[in-house]
């Protein structure tokens, strides 16, 4: 995989141009997990202004994932016997997982963000393994993904799941932990080794302590106990006095808020623009940073206006911008399930989550508290074969399901028309088009694409007479051999 230097030299100047079909499905694999022929189609012609803000709009009015049945649940209301109790939780972690993977599929940005939120603020399913706690872990990311940031960092600390993974739940006052003190600085807010010290570390560990109670039955959610709380004066960051977990929240924001904002915004530059945030010379990138940071800032933190300023700007529609992060396992597959719009149920939701944990990505369990590190993390030798071979299977599962689905989606692709069109390579060029951000990189490349495209009719002298259209029998046949051919080309691992 070539290994993309960051040449974007555009700005935070509004984007004013219409979008075109490009511009369009950028936009869509970066603001979520991509979209359907037609809802591209819809998008080219608008304008980034008034579409960013209806997206932004919309995902900020979604509602969290409702409280399943079990949401309060302690040991208590499972059943005494082992073996049923844990088939029990599986059974509901499953249920779950579902209904996350449904909404990564329909919502877009909203959990776009919650799922980036959720490889930041990293707890891991397997180290607090309680279902309760993982639904109100998620309910947290889901309200604050475009939210406020401090008001995210202050509810987020007090999750059961973080505090037992981080040790939170064992933090007391006259036994301070502090693996929660240093994450809070080093992963979540400031960045390692920036604007705070070991004693920093410390003194913030007396000021979280407390959040030790954790009720006579497991799967308890935790509440404070003042008798762990650490009663005496604290120097944090400057400021002494009596600080609670409260007061640390709001020095941590009043005395750092320029390093807080850029390291967020360039970890959210990284994320949906480009994974070097710097260029050639380590000039452009951080002067977006630093416009982002400063928008950051002057909104009092939310991130909504962030989003809506990058979205917008020349720099995210910059040519240099598109076809340059490697999709993620949820991305290569979501994306595929989206673009093509193709039929998919539960069981179809299950099988992506079980194969992006085959290929290094585990729903609710990255690796460990600095979280998947992305982009080129996810080509390997082994991964490389594990995403050609899984997506081939979810294709041919699509297929055995409904083969006329890949007629719709060829017709769909080639454009207004699609179903009349007389040359191979016409439709062929289409297809690829939709799937990969900037097409192939050569002429051979396409011609190879359209080889395999034709192979179905390539004897019957069919295109030598100009009689071959997406209406012959076995039209749906050459779509899905092509989309096979795709799934392995270096440029449909991209977006």
């Amino acid at each position: 995989m070539e290994y993309f230097i960051n040449c974007n030299s555009s700005t935070l100047a509004p984007y004013t141009a219409p979008l075109d079909e490009l511009r369009a499905a950028h936009l869509y694999r970066r603001l979520g997990f991509s979209a359907s022929v037609q809802t591209i189609n819809a998008a080219v012609g608008q304008t980034a202004d008034n579409l960013v803000d209806n997206l932004v709009d919309q995902a900020l009015a979604v509602p969290p994932i409702p409280a399943p049945a079990w949401a309060d649940w302690t040991d208590a209301n499972y059943p005494e016997d082992d073996d049923l109790a844990r088939q029990l939780r599986r059974a509901q972690l499953e249920e779950f997982s579902i209904t996350y993977g449904n909404q990564l599929l329909d919502n877009n940005l909203r959990d776009r963000m919650s799922f980036f939120w959720s490889n930041h603020f990293v707890t891991e399913l397997d180290v607090y393994n309680c279902n309760q706690f993982l639904y109100y872990y998620i309910n947290c990311l889901q309200r604050n993904a475009l939210g406020n940031f401090k008001t995210f960092v202050s509810e987020v600390g007090l999750t059961s799941a973080m505090l037992y993974y981080l040790d939170g739940v064992r933090n007391r006052g006259n036994n301070p932990n502090e693996n929660y003190a240093r994450e809070l600085y080093e992963l979540f807010t400031l960045g390692e080794g920036n604007g705070y010290t070991e004693e920093d570390i410390i003194e913030t560990s007396k000021s979280l302590s407390g959040y030790t109670e954790r009720g006579e039955e497991g799967c308890t959610q935790v509440t404070f106990n003042p008798e762990d709380f650490n009663t005496e004066n604290k120097t944090i960051l400057g400021q002494t006095g009596n600080w609670g977990y409260d007061d640390t929240i709001d020095i941590l924001f009043n005395e750092r808020p320029n390093e807080i904002a850029w390291f967020i915004c360039k970890k959210l530059y990284e994320f949906l623009i480009h994974p070097d945030s710097t260029d050639d010379d380590g000039g452009i990138a951080p002067q977006i940073i630093d416009g982002l940071a400063q928008t950051f800032i002057a909104n009092n933190f939310e991130i909504a206006p962030v989003l809506r300023q990058l979205f917008k700007s020349q720099h995210f529609f910059d040519d240099t911008a598109i076809g340059v992060i490697i999709k993620s396992p949820f991305d290569l597959y979501m994306g595929l399930i989206k673009e093509t719009g193709f039929t998919y149920d539960d069981s179809t939701v299950i099988n992506v989550i079980d194969a992006s944990r085959l290929i290094g990505q585990e729903l609710f369990d990255p690796f460990d508290v600095a979280g998947w590190q992305r982009d080129r993390e996810w080509i390997n030798t082994n991964f490389i074969i594990g995403r050609w071979l899984t997506a081939e299977v979810f294709l041919e599962r699509f297929y055995q399901a409904d083969q006329e689905q890949f007629r719709a989606f060829g017709i769909a692709a080639a454009g207004p028309t699609g179903a009349t069109e007389s040359d191979p390579a016409v439709v062929t060029r289409a297809i690829v088009d939709k799937l990969t951000p900037k097409g192939l990189l050569t002429d051979a490349d396409y011609d190879r694409a359209i080889t395999v495209f034709r192979e179905p009719y390539e004897d019957t002298g069919t295109y030598e007479t100009n009689s071959w259209n997406m209406g012959l029998e076995d039209a749906h046949a050459q779509v899905y051999l092509l989309l096979r051919h795709i799934s392995r080309e270096p440029e449909f691992q991209l977006k």
